[in-house]
């Protein structure tokens, strides 16, 4: 259309993969229902990942989680224990997960172009014990997300590639490229706080409400 919004869209799968060549026998083949040692070397290495979940009327969720890499425990071959550190409370993820338990997980490492892919089912464990071993600064999560491994695949380098995230090229000047949290969200919102009183309160709960 003239003023760009598009007019036209795929019907159905059949159509999508007519538009494509067929899939190469090894991306076909590279997905393995368990983690190998390949793949638990860089869960032991990433720092930060991102976990897709969805409502199961529909609306779908990405968050991410970060922490000191190796954060994310390897549990067996085929379970994965992931703290659920403090957030905002809108408990997004967890909600999703306690109503539909299919998530996705993508973790990155920093300097490394290739991705790593982890499909499965998730529970929210409340177990004590269990969670002790993920205390920081005297602090234990209430929960953990157990993820039972059904599909571990590593993504290729191109994304990262073209996007350069490793590198330089595309990094900001945070302070002169985007305004400040608070007053992003002041604009949104139209808050009765001012945009310097919610950037007080979110640099706040950086300091004090991390783990």
């Amino acid at each position: 259309m003239a003023d760009g919004t598009p007019s036209e869209f795929v019907r159905d799968e059949a159509e999508l993969r007519g538009l494509h060549d067929g899939v190469n026998p090894l991306a076909a083949a590279k997905a393995i229902p368990s983690l190998e040692p390949h793949s638990r070397r860089f869960i032991e290495l990433s720092p930060f990942l991102c976990i897709a979940s969805a409502d199961p009327t529909g609306p779908a969720d990405v968050s991410p989680r970060g922490d000191a890499p190796g954060f994310v425990k390897v549990l067996d071959d085929h379970t994965l224990l992931i703290p659920d550190r403090i957030g905002n409370n809108r408990l997004d993820t967890s909600a999703n997960i306690s109503n539909n338990p299919h998530i996705g997980l993508l973790f990155l490492v920093p300097g490394v172009t290739e991705t790593l892919r982890v499909n499965g089912q998730a529970r929210l464990c409340t177990d004590a014990d269990v969670l002790a071993a993920f205390e920081v600064r005297g602090k234990v999560p209430k929960t953990g997300i157990l993820v039972a491994v059904e599909e571990v695949l590593f993504q290729c380098s191109k994304a990262l590639v073209r996007s350069r995230l490793w590198d330089d090229d595309y990094k900001v000047e945070r302070k002169s490229a985007m305004p400040p949290l608070g007053h992003m969200i002041r604009d949104q919102i139209d808050a009765a706080q001012s945009g310097d009183e919610l950037e007080a309160y979110v640099q706040q709960s950086v300091r004090e409400r991390m783990y």
